[in-house]
């Protein structure tokens, strides 16, 4: 990876400004997107990071100077919208958007089965979406990949990717290292989508400036989140207290999606499942969206949809109220 140190120069104060956004919200956008650092330095902006990424942060504020030299009216948010078109390497120039070569940093996600496409489309319709079925139906893995959908268009800023830290039928016992080395092995699944679906630098980077952060439940309580794309995995083995309170962590803006299993619930025996308390309170709320996923929107190996399916008629992994 080579660096790179490159100097725009501007003509006025209000060209910086225009670029770099009020409070330099614009700037801090390019460090978010890019790891690129952007400084006002004598007349010039000074782009400071990796030479790919600086140059195409160069290139959009440039194309910006050039529209608004040629006299015409360039705000701040059409810059922020051209810096955010860059995650696909589609640059929008003059209000037309140029497809350049597109760089690793999403996959083209779309539904391979009826449920799947059920999914999708309350995820577009709802701001709180439930979804419920068996392993491999894509319910994490397509809310991971609408919230990253939503985070390259700017209807978000953040991404807040949320599991209990409740083990599966095991006790794992004392685990060597810091807190964070603890709750890392519960919160695997979430990175394992992360992997798919963004390129290592893009996660490296969007982990590290906290656009996507991965936590464990407990850390929800007293928190408001806004503009973010929040999911809960795993939801089957939250509390009805835990579940409530994640609930109302919605602030303006946000997209709430919940996802689980409720044949596999990991709470001990006397427990109700949030979950499946959720479901029964909240089926009839009109601007909440319920998703129920089966076997037949299984789309791992093949012997997992009749794995399912089998253990299903043999009335094993039952769902608990």
């Amino acid at each position: 990876m080579s660096d790179a140190d490159i100097q725009i120069p501007v003509q006025s104060v209000d060209e910086a400004r225009t670029l770099l956004g009020p409070l330099d919200s614009n700037a801090r956008l390019v460090r978010e997107l890019h790891g690129v650092s952007v400084l006002a330095r004598d007349g010039s902006l000074r782009l400071l990071g990796d030479a790919g990424h600086v140059q195409v942060v160069q290139q959009v504020f440039e194309d910006s100077l050039a529209t608004m030299r040629a006299g015409r009216r360039l705000g701040t948010q059409e810059v922020a919208a051209r810096l955010r078109a860059t995650l696909d390497n589609d640059i929008v120039t003059d209000g037309v958007v140029e497809r350049g070569p597109r760089a690793p940093v999403g996959v083209n996600v779309r539904a391979r089965t009826a449920g799947q496409q059920v999914y999708l489309d309350c995820m577009e319709q709802h701001d709180v979406v439930f979804a419920i079925g068996p392993a491999g139906t894509g319910k994490t893995y397509l809310a991971v990949a609408k919230a990253i959908e939503a985070m390259k268009r700017g209807a978000v800023r953040r991404i807040v990717l949320v599991r209990p830290a409740v083990e599966a039928g095991e006790k794992l016992g004392f685990l060597p290292g810091d807190f964070q080395a603890k709750i890392d092995p519960y919160l695997r699944p979430m990175y394992d989508a992360l992997q798919d679906l963004l390129d290592a630098r893009t996660r490296a980077r969007w982990i590290e400036t906290d656009v996507v952060e991965v936590c464990p439940l407990a850390y929800m309580r007293g928190r408001t989140l806004n503009r973010s794309f929040v999911i809960l995995d795993e939801a089957q083995n939250t509390t009805v207290p835990q579940m409530l309170m994640f609930l109302t962590r919605l602030g303006e803006g946000s997209r709430m999606v919940v996802t689980g299993d409720p044949s596999q619930v990991d709470l001990p025996g006397n427990v109700t499942s949030g979950l499946a308390d959720a479901v029964r309170k909240l089926g009839a709320v009109e601007e909440i969206g319920m998703v129920r996923l089966d076997a037949s929107d299984v789309v791992r190996h093949p012997v997992v949809s009749r794995i399912v399916t089998a253990y299903g008629e043999h009335g094993a992994g039952k769902p608990r109220a």
